[in-house]
């Protein structure tokens, strides 16, 4: 029984210590307005935020404010509700401003359209 006992505490230890212990989603870049590319550390996603509009000429301003907002290997919660030609579309937050005892960072879809930078759109619950 001892062994048994030794070799469950030395399994248990071994697992929780490995290297292919879950990451969480990262930000990798800010393609667009809306479009993100997304990294878990096994794969990269191409993640759309979800319900929003960003005109071409408000673009440039909406990555900027993206970047600021995310910077790279930004801790992300992806809050999926589709897919759209292959590519996920998401609900995307912030995690580091949770794990620094702050408040839950908003939806970005929101922060873009309370900076004015995109619209939502009709028919997408918001």
């Amino acid at each position: 029984m001892g062994l048994l006992a030794l070799g469950i505490v030395l399994g248990a230890t071994l697992l929780l210590a490995s290297p292919l212990a879950v990451r969480a989603a990262e930000v990798l870049q800010v393609r667009s307005g809306t479009v993100l590319q997304i990294g878990d550390g096994n794969r990269n996603y191409t993640v759309r935020l979800a319900c929003l509009s960003v005109s071409p000429e408000a673009n440039a301003e909406a990555v900027a404010w993206l970047r600021q907002q995310l910077p790279r290997r930004s801790r992300v919660n992806l809050r999926p509700v589709g897919s759209q030609d292959g590519i996920l579309v998401a609900r995307v937050s912030r995690l580091e401003s949770v794990a620094n005892g702050q408040l839950p960072s908003p939806d970005l879809g929101q922060g873009l359209v309370a900076a004015g930078l995109a619209s939502w759109l009709p028919n997408c619950s918001s």
